[in-house]
Protein backbone atom coordinates (compact mmCIF):
# COMPACT_ATOMS: atom_id res chain seq x y z
CA UNK A 1 0.00 0.00 0.00
CA UNK A 2 1.94 2.83 -0.89
CA UNK A 3 0.01 6.95 -1.26
CA UNK A 4 2.70 8.57 -3.22
CA UNK A 5 1.97 11.96 -4.43
CA UNK A 6 3.28 14.83 -7.00
CA UNK A 7 5.61 17.37 -5.87
CA UNK A 8 2.87 19.53 -6.69
CA UNK A 9 0.36 17.95 -4.24
CA UNK A 10 3.05 17.33 -1.88
CA UNK A 11 3.73 20.85 -1.37
CA UNK A 12 0.00 21.31 -0.62
CA UNK A 13 0.16 18.58 1.82
CA UNK A 14 3.13 19.92 3.40
CA UNK A 15 1.43 23.87 4.21
CA UNK A 16 -1.72 21.53 5.58
CA UNK A 17 -0.01 19.93 7.82
CA UNK A 18 2.38 22.81 9.08
CA UNK A 19 -1.51 24.42 9.51
CA UNK A 20 -2.47 21.51 11.25
CA UNK A 21 0.67 21.00 13.82
CA UNK A 22 0.31 24.60 14.34
CA UNK A 23 -3.97 24.04 15.70
CA UNK A 24 -2.43 20.83 17.84
CA UNK A 25 -4.68 18.74 16.00
CA UNK A 26 -3.03 14.99 15.93
CA UNK A 27 -2.00 13.93 12.71
CA UNK A 28 -2.06 9.94 11.76
CA UNK A 29 -0.65 8.23 8.59
CA UNK A 30 -0.17 4.69 7.87
CA UNK A 31 2.12 2.21 5.59
CA UNK A 32 2.54 -1.10 4.78
CA UNK A 33 5.16 -2.65 2.85
CA UNK A 34 6.31 -5.80 2.14
CA UNK A 35 9.46 -7.54 3.22
CA UNK A 36 8.84 -10.90 1.72
CA UNK A 37 12.31 -11.82 -0.16
CA UNK A 38 12.36 -12.33 -3.90
CA UNK A 39 13.84 -15.96 -3.28
CA UNK A 40 14.01 -18.82 -0.65
CA UNK A 41 15.36 -17.80 2.47
CA UNK A 42 16.24 -19.19 6.05
CA UNK A 43 13.98 -19.61 8.42
CA UNK A 44 14.19 -17.73 12.23
CA UNK A 45 13.20 -19.55 14.94
CA UNK A 46 14.02 -23.11 15.51
CA UNK A 47 17.32 -24.94 16.69
CA UNK A 48 17.41 -26.66 13.05
CA UNK A 49 18.02 -25.24 9.63
CA UNK A 50 14.57 -24.22 7.36
CA UNK A 51 14.91 -23.41 4.19
CA UNK A 52 11.36 -22.11 3.19
CA UNK A 53 9.77 -23.77 -0.32
CA UNK A 54 7.51 -20.83 -0.86
CA UNK A 55 5.09 -18.34 0.85
CA UNK A 56 2.18 -18.99 2.05
CA UNK A 57 1.30 -15.51 2.84
CA UNK A 58 2.96 -12.06 1.98
CA UNK A 59 5.24 -11.30 5.55
CA UNK A 60 5.04 -7.55 6.26
CA UNK A 61 6.25 -3.98 7.90
CA UNK A 62 3.00 -1.83 9.17
CA UNK A 63 3.59 1.66 10.27
CA UNK A 64 1.34 4.60 11.94
CA UNK A 65 3.21 7.68 12.64
CA UNK A 66 1.27 9.48 15.22
CA UNK A 67 1.91 13.11 16.31
CA UNK A 68 0.35 16.50 17.58
CA UNK A 69 2.44 19.42 17.30
CA UNK A 70 6.20 18.72 18.56
CA UNK A 71 5.15 14.79 20.43
CA UNK A 72 5.42 12.25 17.54
CA UNK A 73 5.60 8.13 17.64
CA UNK A 74 6.12 6.09 14.59
CA UNK A 75 5.05 2.37 15.91
CA UNK A 76 6.61 -0.09 13.10
CA UNK A 77 5.27 -3.96 13.37
CA UNK A 78 7.12 -6.57 11.38
CA UNK A 79 6.38 -9.71 10.66
CA UNK A 80 9.62 -11.52 12.13
CA UNK A 81 10.85 -13.31 15.12
CA UNK A 82 12.53 -10.25 16.39
CA UNK A 83 14.12 -7.18 15.53
CA UNK A 84 17.61 -6.79 16.99
CA UNK A 85 18.78 -3.57 18.07
CA UNK A 86 21.34 -3.96 15.20
CA UNK A 87 18.51 -4.33 13.17
CA UNK A 88 16.79 -1.34 14.59
CA UNK A 89 19.77 1.15 14.52
CA UNK A 90 20.02 0.37 10.80
CA UNK A 91 16.82 1.20 10.21
CA UNK A 92 16.88 4.57 12.51
CA UNK A 93 20.14 5.71 10.81
CA UNK A 94 18.94 5.43 6.99
CA UNK A 95 15.34 7.69 8.10
CA UNK A 96 17.39 9.94 9.89
CA UNK A 97 19.43 10.34 6.34
CA UNK A 98 16.05 11.20 4.75
CA UNK A 99 14.84 13.93 6.93
CA UNK A 100 12.54 11.22 8.69
CA UNK A 101 11.00 11.55 12.40
CA UNK A 102 13.24 11.47 15.18
CA UNK A 103 14.74 8.12 15.56
CA UNK A 104 14.05 7.71 19.11
CA UNK A 105 10.54 8.08 18.24
CA UNK A 106 10.07 4.92 16.12
CA UNK A 107 8.92 1.64 18.44
CA UNK A 108 9.97 -1.51 16.00
CA UNK A 109 8.36 -4.53 17.40
CA UNK A 110 7.78 -8.15 16.19
CA UNK A 111 4.80 -10.62 16.10
CA UNK A 112 7.14 -13.91 16.71
CA UNK A 113 6.03 -15.25 13.25
CA UNK A 114 9.01 -17.92 13.02
CA UNK A 115 7.87 -18.55 9.56
CA UNK A 116 9.81 -15.08 8.57
CA UNK A 117 13.86 -14.26 7.54
CA UNK A 118 16.57 -15.62 8.85
CA UNK A 119 19.06 -12.14 8.94
CA UNK A 120 22.50 -11.55 9.98
CA UNK A 121 22.55 -11.21 14.44
CA UNK A 122 25.84 -9.80 15.41
CA UNK A 123 24.80 -10.83 19.42
CA UNK A 124 23.31 -14.23 18.59
CA UNK A 125 22.86 -16.33 21.28
CA UNK A 126 23.31 -19.76 19.48
CA UNK A 127 26.60 -17.97 17.55
CA UNK A 128 27.83 -17.38 20.95
CA UNK A 129 27.00 -20.64 22.38
CA UNK A 130 28.62 -22.20 19.05
CA UNK A 131 32.04 -20.82 20.45
CA UNK A 132 31.56 -22.74 23.44
CA UNK A 133 30.75 -26.08 21.79
CA UNK A 134 33.76 -26.55 19.44
CA UNK A 135 35.94 -27.04 22.92
CA UNK A 136 34.16 -30.19 22.89
CA UNK A 137 32.85 -31.24 19.87
CA UNK A 138 34.73 -33.71 18.09
CA UNK A 139 34.74 -32.05 14.65
CA UNK A 140 36.54 -29.74 13.00
CA UNK A 141 34.38 -26.61 12.07
CA UNK A 142 33.30 -26.17 8.29
CA UNK A 143 32.25 -22.72 6.91
CA UNK A 144 28.27 -22.78 5.83
CA UNK A 145 27.63 -22.48 2.14
CA UNK A 146 24.87 -20.62 0.94
CA UNK A 147 23.06 -22.22 -1.88
CA UNK A 148 22.82 -19.30 -4.56
CA UNK A 149 18.76 -19.28 -4.81
CA UNK A 150 18.20 -18.92 -1.50
CA UNK A 151 19.05 -15.13 0.46
CA UNK A 152 22.07 -14.88 2.72
CA UNK A 153 21.64 -13.85 6.51
CA UNK A 154 23.56 -10.33 5.29
CA UNK A 155 21.49 -9.55 2.37
CA UNK A 156 18.44 -10.29 4.13
CA UNK A 157 19.50 -8.07 6.63
CA UNK A 158 20.15 -5.31 4.26
CA UNK A 159 16.96 -5.69 2.84
CA UNK A 160 15.07 -5.51 5.96
CA UNK A 161 16.51 -2.45 7.03
CA UNK A 162 15.94 -0.86 3.98
CA UNK A 163 12.16 -2.00 3.64
CA UNK A 164 11.31 -1.27 6.89
CA UNK A 165 12.94 2.12 6.63
CA UNK A 166 11.11 2.77 3.88
CA UNK A 167 8.19 1.97 5.60
CA UNK A 168 8.22 4.13 8.31
CA UNK A 169 9.21 6.84 6.26
CA UNK A 170 6.07 6.75 4.13
CA UNK A 171 3.90 6.45 7.47
CA UNK A 172 5.92 9.93 8.21
CA UNK A 173 4.98 11.71 5.59
CA UNK A 174 1.37 10.28 4.94
CA UNK A 175 0.09 12.22 8.40
CA UNK A 176 -3.07 13.65 7.65
CA UNK A 177 -5.68 15.03 10.17
CA UNK A 178 -7.55 12.16 12.19
CA UNK A 179 -8.31 10.82 15.67
CA UNK A 180 -8.35 7.38 17.66
CA UNK A 181 -10.79 5.55 19.46
CA UNK A 182 -9.89 3.15 22.23
CA UNK A 183 -11.61 -0.29 22.70
CA UNK A 184 -11.33 -3.54 24.65
CA UNK A 185 -12.57 -6.87 23.18
CA UNK A 186 -11.56 -10.96 23.90
CA UNK A 187 -10.74 -13.04 21.76
CA UNK A 188 -9.21 -16.72 22.69
CA UNK A 189 -6.12 -17.13 21.73
CA UNK A 190 -3.08 -17.30 24.07
CA UNK A 191 -3.09 -20.32 26.57
CA UNK A 192 0.10 -21.35 28.59
CA UNK A 193 2.83 -23.70 27.13
CA UNK A 194 4.53 -24.66 30.46
CA UNK A 195 3.43 -27.70 32.04
CA UNK A 196 4.25 -28.52 35.89
CA UNK A 197 4.61 -31.71 37.41
CA UNK A 198 4.28 -33.32 40.39
CA UNK A 199 8.73 -33.51 41.11
CA UNK A 200 8.50 -30.19 40.41
CA UNK A 201 9.84 -29.75 37.46
CA UNK A 202 8.37 -28.06 34.29
CA UNK A 203 8.25 -28.08 30.63
CA UNK A 204 7.93 -26.48 27.52
CA UNK A 205 5.33 -28.03 25.31
CA UNK A 206 5.04 -30.88 28.63
CA UNK A 207 2.60 -33.83 27.50
CA UNK A 208 -0.31 -33.33 29.94
CA UNK A 209 -1.71 -36.69 29.57
CA UNK A 210 1.12 -38.59 31.98
CA UNK A 211 0.10 -39.26 35.20
CA UNK A 212 2.31 -36.59 36.92
CA UNK A 213 0.82 -33.98 35.63
CA UNK A 214 -0.23 -31.08 38.07
CA UNK A 215 -1.15 -27.55 36.38
CA UNK A 216 0.15 -25.49 33.61
CA UNK A 217 2.79 -23.23 34.77
CA UNK A 218 0.60 -19.97 34.66
CA UNK A 219 -2.80 -18.43 33.51
CA UNK A 220 -3.86 -16.80 30.27
CA UNK A 221 -5.00 -13.56 29.46
CA UNK A 222 -7.93 -13.31 26.06
CA UNK A 223 -7.49 -9.78 26.77
CA UNK A 224 -7.66 -7.73 23.36
CA UNK A 225 -6.47 -3.74 23.73
CA UNK A 226 -7.60 -1.94 20.48
CA UNK A 227 -7.24 1.34 18.84
CA UNK A 228 -9.32 2.51 15.82
CA UNK A 229 -8.12 5.19 13.82
CA UNK A 230 -10.11 7.13 11.43
CA UNK A 231 -9.76 10.38 9.04
CA UNK A 232 -10.96 13.19 9.53
CA UNK A 233 -14.41 12.29 7.60
CA UNK A 234 -14.96 9.26 10.08
CA UNK A 235 -13.60 7.00 8.07
CA UNK A 236 -12.14 3.62 9.84
CA UNK A 237 -8.49 3.40 8.14
CA UNK A 238 -6.72 0.87 10.39
CA UNK A 239 -7.04 -0.59 13.75
CA UNK A 240 -4.01 -1.16 16.17
CA UNK A 241 -4.11 -4.63 17.85
CA UNK A 242 -2.82 -5.95 20.75
CA UNK A 243 -2.72 -9.51 21.95
CA UNK A 244 -0.75 -11.56 24.18
CA UNK A 245 0.08 -14.12 21.72
CA UNK A 246 3.02 -14.91 19.63
CA UNK A 247 2.46 -15.51 15.75
CA UNK A 248 3.45 -19.32 16.32
CA UNK A 249 0.71 -21.77 15.11
CA UNK A 250 2.56 -22.21 12.04
CA UNK A 251 6.05 -22.22 13.85
CA UNK A 252 7.75 -25.76 12.39
CA UNK A 253 6.68 -25.20 8.86
CA UNK A 254 8.50 -24.74 5.78
CA UNK A 255 7.46 -21.69 4.08
CA UNK A 256 7.39 -18.11 4.61
CA UNK A 257 4.09 -16.85 6.41
CA UNK A 258 2.92 -14.29 8.64
CA UNK A 259 1.12 -17.28 10.60
CA UNK A 260 -2.32 -15.76 11.76
CA UNK A 261 -1.98 -12.16 11.14
CA UNK A 262 -2.21 -12.54 7.91
CA UNK A 263 -5.50 -13.93 8.00
CA UNK A 264 -6.77 -11.22 10.48
CA UNK A 265 -5.62 -8.82 8.06
CA UNK A 266 -7.29 -10.54 5.02
CA UNK A 267 -10.77 -10.91 6.72
CA UNK A 268 -10.42 -7.36 7.67
CA UNK A 269 -10.14 -6.26 4.81
CA UNK A 270 -12.59 -7.76 3.23
CA UNK A 271 -14.92 -6.10 5.17
CA UNK A 272 -13.43 -2.77 5.52
CA UNK A 273 -11.56 -1.99 2.24
CA UNK A 274 -8.41 -3.28 0.62
CA UNK A 275 -6.43 -0.23 1.97
CA UNK A 276 -7.31 -1.39 5.74
CA UNK A 277 -4.39 -1.42 8.02
CA UNK A 278 -3.37 -3.71 11.13
CA UNK A 279 -0.69 -2.75 13.64
CA UNK A 280 -0.62 -6.49 15.23
CA UNK A 281 0.96 -5.66 18.08
CA UNK A 282 2.38 -8.73 20.38
CA UNK A 283 1.73 -8.33 24.48
CA UNK A 284 3.97 -10.30 27.24
CA UNK A 285 3.14 -13.78 26.35
CA UNK A 286 6.77 -15.61 26.59
CA UNK A 287 5.39 -18.09 28.36
CA UNK A 288 2.14 -18.49 25.70
CA UNK A 289 1.18 -20.46 22.49
CA UNK A 290 -2.20 -20.48 20.15
CA UNK A 291 -2.23 -24.44 21.58
CA UNK A 292 -4.49 -25.65 24.59
CA UNK A 293 -2.23 -28.69 25.86
CA UNK A 294 -4.91 -30.08 27.63
CA UNK A 295 -6.95 -30.83 24.73
CA UNK A 296 -4.20 -31.53 22.65
CA UNK A 297 -4.84 -32.04 19.15
CA UNK A 298 -1.14 -33.31 17.02
CA UNK A 299 -0.13 -31.65 14.06
CA UNK A 300 -1.95 -32.86 10.87
CA UNK A 301 2.17 -33.68 9.62
CA UNK A 302 4.69 -35.21 11.43
CA UNK A 303 7.17 -31.58 12.94
CA UNK A 304 11.07 -32.08 13.20
CA UNK A 305 10.77 -31.30 17.13
CA UNK A 306 10.77 -34.03 19.71
CA UNK A 307 9.37 -32.11 22.27
CA UNK A 308 6.21 -32.05 19.71
CA UNK A 309 5.40 -35.60 20.47
CA UNK A 310 2.35 -37.45 22.38
CA UNK A 311 2.05 -41.18 23.31
CA UNK A 312 -1.71 -40.04 24.22
CA UNK A 313 -3.92 -40.87 20.96
CA UNK A 314 -7.47 -40.14 22.16
CA UNK A 315 -8.85 -38.05 19.27
CA UNK A 316 -10.29 -34.74 20.75
CA UNK A 317 -13.39 -32.67 19.94
CA UNK A 318 -11.40 -29.42 20.21
CA UNK A 319 -9.49 -26.81 18.19
CA UNK A 320 -8.25 -27.76 14.84
CA UNK A 321 -4.43 -28.45 14.67
CA UNK A 322 -3.36 -25.69 16.05
CA UNK A 323 0.39 -26.14 14.16
CA UNK A 324 -1.06 -25.90 10.38
CA UNK A 325 -3.30 -23.52 8.37
CA UNK A 326 -6.63 -24.77 9.87
CA UNK A 327 -5.53 -23.66 13.11
CA UNK A 328 -4.19 -20.16 12.01
CA UNK A 329 -7.12 -18.90 9.88
CA UNK A 330 -9.20 -20.34 13.09
CA UNK A 331 -7.62 -17.67 15.28
CA UNK A 332 -7.33 -15.24 12.33
CA UNK A 333 -11.42 -15.48 12.32
CA UNK A 334 -11.23 -15.01 15.90
CA UNK A 335 -9.64 -12.11 16.18
CA UNK A 336 -11.05 -10.47 13.16
CA UNK A 337 -14.48 -10.98 14.58
CA UNK A 338 -13.62 -9.36 17.96
CA UNK A 339 -12.12 -6.31 16.04
CA UNK A 340 -14.99 -5.89 13.78
CA UNK A 341 -17.53 -6.82 16.26
CA UNK A 342 -16.25 -4.67 19.12
CA UNK A 343 -16.15 -1.56 17.02
CA UNK A 344 -19.64 -2.30 14.88
CA UNK A 345 -21.19 -2.53 18.41
CA UNK A 346 -20.06 1.42 19.79
CA UNK A 347 -18.18 0.26 22.57
CA UNK A 348 -15.44 2.79 22.10
CA UNK A 349 -14.46 5.98 23.27
CA UNK A 350 -12.44 9.02 21.61
CA UNK A 351 -9.23 9.53 22.68
CA UNK A 352 -8.23 12.45 24.46
CA UNK A 353 -6.14 15.24 23.58
CA UNK A 354 -3.25 14.18 25.89
CA UNK A 355 -0.44 12.57 23.58
CA UNK A 356 3.21 12.81 25.04
CA UNK A 357 5.82 10.04 24.30
CA UNK A 358 9.02 9.70 26.59
CA UNK A 359 11.91 7.23 26.41
CA UNK A 360 14.24 5.95 29.11
CA UNK A 361 17.33 3.95 29.04
CA UNK A 362 17.28 1.52 31.89
CA UNK A 363 20.02 -1.14 33.10
CA UNK A 364 18.65 -4.54 34.29
CA UNK A 365 20.97 -7.04 35.91
CA UNK A 366 22.12 -9.63 33.56
CA UNK A 367 20.95 -13.16 35.34
CA UNK A 368 24.05 -15.06 36.83
CA UNK A 369 24.99 -18.33 37.14
CA UNK A 370 27.18 -20.24 39.99
CA UNK A 371 30.33 -21.81 39.26
CA UNK A 372 28.29 -25.17 40.54
CA UNK A 373 26.08 -24.61 37.36
CA UNK A 374 28.83 -23.82 34.68
CA UNK A 375 30.42 -27.16 36.52
CA UNK A 376 27.57 -29.16 35.84
CA UNK A 377 26.71 -27.67 32.53
CA UNK A 378 30.18 -28.58 31.28
CA UNK A 379 30.05 -31.96 32.55
CA UNK A 380 26.81 -32.10 30.61
CA UNK A 381 28.03 -31.07 27.31
CA UNK A 382 31.14 -33.86 27.86
CA UNK A 383 29.01 -36.42 28.32
CA UNK A 384 26.33 -36.06 25.67
CA UNK A 385 29.95 -35.40 23.36
CA UNK A 386 30.56 -38.74 24.45
CA UNK A 387 27.28 -40.47 23.30
CA UNK A 388 26.98 -38.68 20.39
CA UNK A 389 26.94 -40.60 17.06
CA UNK A 390 29.49 -38.20 15.30
CA UNK A 391 28.70 -39.33 11.81
CA UNK A 392 24.81 -38.25 13.07
CA UNK A 393 24.73 -35.05 14.97
CA UNK A 394 20.65 -34.30 15.81
CA UNK A 395 18.80 -32.35 16.02
CA UNK A 396 17.98 -33.17 19.72
CA UNK A 397 21.75 -33.10 20.70
CA UNK A 398 21.55 -29.66 19.05
CA UNK A 399 19.53 -27.98 21.01
CA UNK A 400 20.82 -29.61 24.89
CA UNK A 401 24.10 -28.74 23.69
CA UNK A 402 23.42 -25.24 23.50
CA UNK A 403 21.44 -25.23 26.42
CA UNK A 404 24.85 -25.77 28.56
CA UNK A 405 26.83 -24.17 26.26
CA UNK A 406 24.82 -21.01 26.73
CA UNK A 407 25.36 -21.42 30.58
CA UNK A 408 29.28 -21.95 30.31
CA UNK A 409 28.92 -18.60 28.32
CA UNK A 410 27.39 -16.23 30.56
CA UNK A 411 29.61 -17.23 33.55
CA UNK A 412 32.24 -16.68 31.67
CA UNK A 413 30.84 -12.96 30.54
CA UNK A 414 28.70 -12.29 33.83
CA UNK A 415 31.33 -10.21 35.48
CA UNK A 416 32.47 -8.02 32.47
CA UNK A 417 29.39 -7.62 31.63
CA UNK A 418 27.21 -7.63 34.46
CA UNK A 419 24.06 -5.60 33.22
CA UNK A 420 22.67 -4.73 29.69
CA UNK A 421 20.70 -1.46 28.86
CA UNK A 422 17.38 -1.59 27.38
CA UNK A 423 15.07 0.96 25.61
CA UNK A 424 11.71 1.76 27.59
CA UNK A 425 8.87 3.81 25.39
CA UNK A 426 6.14 5.19 26.91
CA UNK A 427 3.11 6.74 25.30
CA UNK A 428 0.15 8.31 26.51
CA UNK A 429 -3.00 8.68 23.98
CA UNK A 430 -5.88 10.17 26.08
CA UNK A 431 -6.34 7.98 29.14
CA UNK A 432 -3.97 5.19 27.39
CA UNK A 433 -0.91 4.37 27.71
CA UNK A 434 1.39 2.27 25.57
CA UNK A 435 4.50 0.73 27.23
CA UNK A 436 7.34 -1.61 25.52
CA UNK A 437 9.78 -4.28 26.20
CA UNK A 438 12.36 -5.88 24.19
CA UNK A 439 11.87 -9.14 25.79
CA UNK A 440 9.83 -12.80 25.66
CA UNK A 441 8.07 -11.35 29.05
CA UNK A 442 6.09 -13.76 30.67
CA UNK A 443 2.77 -13.23 31.43
CA UNK A 444 3.19 -12.69 35.26
CA UNK A 445 4.67 -9.49 34.77
CA UNK A 446 2.25 -8.04 32.22
CA UNK A 447 -0.13 -8.47 34.09
CA UNK A 448 1.50 -6.76 37.35
CA UNK A 449 2.39 -3.42 35.10
CA UNK A 450 -1.84 -3.54 33.66
CA UNK A 451 -3.13 -4.33 37.36
CA UNK A 452 -0.90 -1.30 38.93
CA UNK A 453 -1.01 0.94 35.69
CA UNK A 454 -3.11 4.40 36.53
CA UNK A 455 -4.00 4.07 33.05
CA UNK A 456 -7.52 3.48 31.77
CA UNK A 457 -6.48 1.36 29.50
CA UNK A 458 -2.46 -0.31 29.51
CA UNK A 459 -1.00 -1.29 25.70
CA UNK A 460 1.93 -3.45 26.56
CA UNK A 461 4.26 -4.55 23.85
CA UNK A 462 7.52 -7.02 23.96
CA UNK A 463 9.76 -7.58 21.67
CA UNK A 464 10.34 -4.05 20.73
CA UNK A 465 13.24 -2.37 20.01
CA UNK A 466 15.38 -5.27 20.55
CA UNK A 467 15.41 -9.32 20.62
CA UNK A 468 16.63 -10.11 24.49
CA UNK A 469 15.30 -13.51 24.50
CA UNK A 470 12.76 -14.82 27.00
CA UNK A 471 12.56 -13.20 30.89
CA UNK A 472 10.97 -15.83 33.01
CA UNK A 473 9.54 -16.08 36.44
CA UNK A 474 11.26 -17.19 39.54
CA UNK A 475 8.57 -20.38 39.69
CA UNK A 476 9.46 -20.81 36.13
CA UNK A 477 13.25 -20.71 37.03
CA UNK A 478 12.87 -23.21 39.80
CA UNK A 479 11.06 -25.36 37.23
CA UNK A 480 13.64 -24.95 34.66
CA UNK A 481 13.36 -26.04 30.68
CA UNK A 482 13.70 -24.35 27.80
CA UNK A 483 12.23 -20.62 28.57
CA UNK A 484 13.34 -20.74 31.69
CA UNK A 485 17.33 -21.91 31.17
CA UNK A 486 20.09 -19.22 31.68
CA UNK A 487 20.71 -19.72 28.24
CA UNK A 488 16.86 -18.57 26.94
CA UNK A 489 17.54 -15.31 27.60
CA UNK A 490 19.43 -12.32 29.62
CA UNK A 491 18.13 -11.54 32.39
CA UNK A 492 16.07 -13.30 34.77
CA UNK A 493 12.85 -12.92 37.35
CA UNK A 494 14.73 -9.98 39.73
CA UNK A 495 15.73 -8.02 36.38
CA UNK A 496 12.12 -8.69 35.62
CA UNK A 497 10.69 -7.34 38.94
CA UNK A 498 12.83 -4.00 38.38
CA UNK A 499 11.34 -3.60 34.63
CA UNK A 500 7.50 -3.78 35.81
CA UNK A 501 9.08 -1.15 38.19
CA UNK A 502 10.40 1.35 35.62
CA UNK A 503 7.54 0.81 33.69
CA UNK A 504 5.07 1.38 36.30
CA UNK A 505 7.05 4.64 37.26
CA UNK A 506 7.35 6.32 33.25
CA UNK A 507 3.41 5.13 33.44
CA UNK A 508 3.01 7.29 36.62
CA UNK A 509 5.02 10.02 35.11
CA UNK A 510 2.63 10.40 32.29
CA UNK A 511 -0.57 10.77 34.48
CA UNK A 512 0.91 12.69 37.25
CA UNK A 513 2.63 15.90 35.67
Amino acid sequence: MQYNCAQQGKSLIDKDRESNMNNGEMLIGWSEVSITPNKRVGLMGQFIERISEYTETEVTATSVAISRGEEAVVFCSCDLVGVTRELVSAVREKITARGGPDPDKVIINATHTHTSLQYKNGLDTLSFSTGILERYLPYEKTEKVTAEDVMGEEEAFDFLAERIAVCIMRAWENRRSGYIDLAFGRAAVGMCRRVCYSDGCALMWGDTSQENFVSLEGGNDSGVELMYFHDTNGSLVGAAVNIACPAQVLEHRLFISSDYWGKVKRRLRKKYGKDFFVLALCAPAGDQCPRDLIRWVAPESPISDPNISREDRVKRRADPSMFDIAGAETVGRRVSDEVSGVYESSTYERAGMEFRHIVKRVLLPIRRVTKAERDEAERKIIEAVSRMDKANFDYSDNAVLYVYAGTVARYETQNSVPEIEIELHTVRIGDAVVSTSPFELFLDFGNQIRARSPAAQTFLIQLAGDSLGYLPTEKAERGGHYSAYVSSGIVGHEGGGILVEEALGEIRRLFEE
